[in-house]
């Protein structure tokens, strides 16, 4: 007679087949979707039923298999296939794929999903975001640009909108100094007098009143000397409020910057020869000249002439024209040239002079002039001595440091140590001093003492940055973000990280290309790409479907054939029952 059990398994047939034609159905209609995974739909058979449960054998007979008949099929499983899909690339940095397994973090509205999609792009707020809004979450980074793991943060990218500067901390000068130069024999030397014959005087009414028959005192007043045009010596050359100023003075063959000294009823000569010296940049080393003149401003009270000595080498030498020191009134209107300055020496000795730019906090470039005169040579080497000025430093003094190098006797440094200079920042806003150490050798190049002419060297290495503006940026196979500056800085704006499950598998899909965590995928562990078996973060790329459509016709065929295979159970037990009614008539 027809069998009811082979009706319903037949139902089961087309049951099965078509639930697994709806994940092929999915899997082709996903065939341009990023990053989709493909799934597969594994069959079982249903429990069967037992007519016999079969016996073992004895020494007489031998066993029986159990005779069952089985009750249909059901579905075993549907599988999702993780495997990576083919890499894309886009030429767009902001667009993301992981080469391996793992997922991106993302935040919907305060609750944490995962996605393979990266096709990012920015919002508003320049935060990294899925087509659907959803947060790209990372690692963020400190006030220095250095990652901090830990909690997530959202993706954001800036651009045109930060600044940085960085101050410089190291320079390095390289060259040659020719050691066949001049030894120096003096510094130059230019007298202040009141006249072309004679220098300064003090006032019959001057208080304090020079020693002796000295004309003049370091602790004179200015407004207490006399002019010299005036013959009964009544009329001061100097009156409070005036400003002396000195424009145009040459130190070496560059012009030394403007400094000017306010004049108060109080302002004594010893306080102009102290300006005189720092305006100049006179570089007290603690040693005299081969010449037995020690560098700085000196006074001769008998003669009332001031002395200016500078130091030695050519690039030190010292020229001042009258018209270099004025005198201004109140209103800042030219009152008069009150010095006749008069050359005695001009500075000798090889030398040679660069400048260098270095930066402050804020990224103002600062500029240094760092020059080399030779001082000594003997059967074991050179030495030469360094004087660095610097002319765009705020502060009273122009020197702002010197000291001594020695190379052996094949021109060969021997003192590697670097000098440290401290420039004066008052009043910028950036921090003061601006400190950084000046090296004469390093990976960019170092100095030597060759007997090569002319002498020559320059600046080669310098760090520290101008201000810049974030202008482009590239995340790298470890998830760190790059960002360009237009200064020619590259510093890390953030991290990509990406979750891994212990078990991909057991991830939920909630559609929209995001993931959720499942009872069986286990809890997911943040780490940064390419760490404990994750994937590396590919940029300016996209991960497309990993459906193969071949095998998705062949299993649409067998599909097919099941279950037209299944409809014909069905068709067969009908016509079996549709005889067993006719023997019924």
């Amino acid at each position: 007679m027809a069998s009811m059990t082979a009706l319903l398994t037949g139902l089961q047939g087309l049951n099965v087949h078509s639930r697994r034609l709806d994940v092929i159905g999915n899997n082709i209609a996903n065939v341009n979707t990023t990053s989709f995974k493909s799934s597969r739909m594994m069959f079982e058979n249903a429990f069967s039923r037992d007519i016999k449960i079969g016996s073992e054998p004895d020494e007489n007979t031998g066993g029986t298999n159990p005779m069952q008949i089985g009750l249909g099929v059901t579905i075993g499983a549907v599988q999702r296939d993780f495997r990576t899909g083919a890499i894309n690339s886009t030429g767009d940095p902001r667009d993301l794929a992981i080469d391996g397994q793992g997922f991106f973090v993302v935040e919907r509205e305060g609750d944490t999903l995962y996605t393979r999609a990266g096709a990012f792009r920015q919002d508003l707020n320049d935060n990294l975001v899925t087509p659907t809004g959803e947060l790209l979450m990372g690692y963020g980074v400190d006030a220095d640009f250095n990652v901090q793991e830990g909690s997530l943060v959202p993706v954001n990218l800036p651009l045109g909108k930060i600044r940085i500067a960085e101050a410089t901390e190291n320079a390095t000068i390289a060259g040659n100094l020719n050691t066949d130069g001049a030894e120096p024999t003096t510094g130059g030397l230019v007298n202040l007098m009141a006249t072309a014959t004679e220098g300064f005087v003090a006032m019959d009414t001057a208080s304090p009143a020079p020693a002796g028959t000295d004309r003049l005192s370091t602790a004179t007043r200015l407004v207490d000397i006399q002019d010299p045009s005036d013959a009964t010596g009544a009329t001061p050359r100097f009156a409070a409020g005036q400003t002396l100023s000195m424009t145009g003075a040459e130190k070496g063959l560059g012009v030394i910057p403007d400094r000017s000294l306010p004049i108060t009823a109080t302002t004594t000569v010893q306080e102009l020869m102290n300006f005189l010296a720092v305006s100049l940049g006179i570089q007290t080393t603690g040693i005299t000249n081969p010449d037995g003149a020690t560098p700085g401003v000196t006074l001769d009270s008998a003669t009332g002439v001031m002395s200016i000595v500078g130091n030695v080498g050519t690039v030190n030498d010292l020229t001042i024209d009258a018209a270099d020191l004025r005198l201004l009134d109140e209103s800042g209107t030219y009152a008069g040239a009150p010095f006749v300055p008069s050359k005695e020496a001009a500075a000798d000795g090889e030398a040679v002079r660069t400048t260098i730019v270095v930066y402050d906090s804020l990224g103002s470039p600062v500029s240094a002039d760092v020059s080399l005169t030779l001082e000594d040579k003997s059967d074991t080497g050179t030495t030469w001595r360094y004087f660095v000025d610097a002319n765009d430093a705020l502060g009273a003094s122009l020197n702002v440091g010197s000291g001594t190098i020695a190379f052996d006797s094949f021109g060969r440094l021997i003192t590697e140590d670097p000098a440290t200079i401290s420039l004066t920042r008052t009043g910028t806003g950036a921090v003061s001093p601006l400190t950084f150490d000046l090296s004469f050798t390093g990976p960019s190049g170092r100095l030597t003492a060759l007997a090569d002419r002319p002498s020559e060297m320059a600046g080669v290495f310098r760090d520290g940055l101008p201000a810049g503006t974030l202008e482009a940026f590239s995340i790298v196979d470890n998830g760190d973000i790059l960002g360009a500056f237009d200064n020619g800085a590259l510093r890390t704006l953030g991290r990509v990280v990406v979750a891994k499950a212990p078990n991909e598998g057991g991830m939920v899909d909630m559609g929209g290309n995001a993931w959720q965590v499942g009872p069986n995928s286990g809890p997911v562990s943040i780490v940064s790409p390419g760490e404990i078996g994750s994937g590396t973060v590919i940029s300016g790329a996209l991960e497309l479907s990993n459906v193969d459509l071949g095998q998705e016709f062949i299993d649409l065929i067998t599909t097919s054939t099941g279950y037209s295979a299944s409809s014909r159970i069905i068709r067969t037990a009908d016509e079996l029952m549709q005889q067993l009614l006719v023997l019924g008539r």
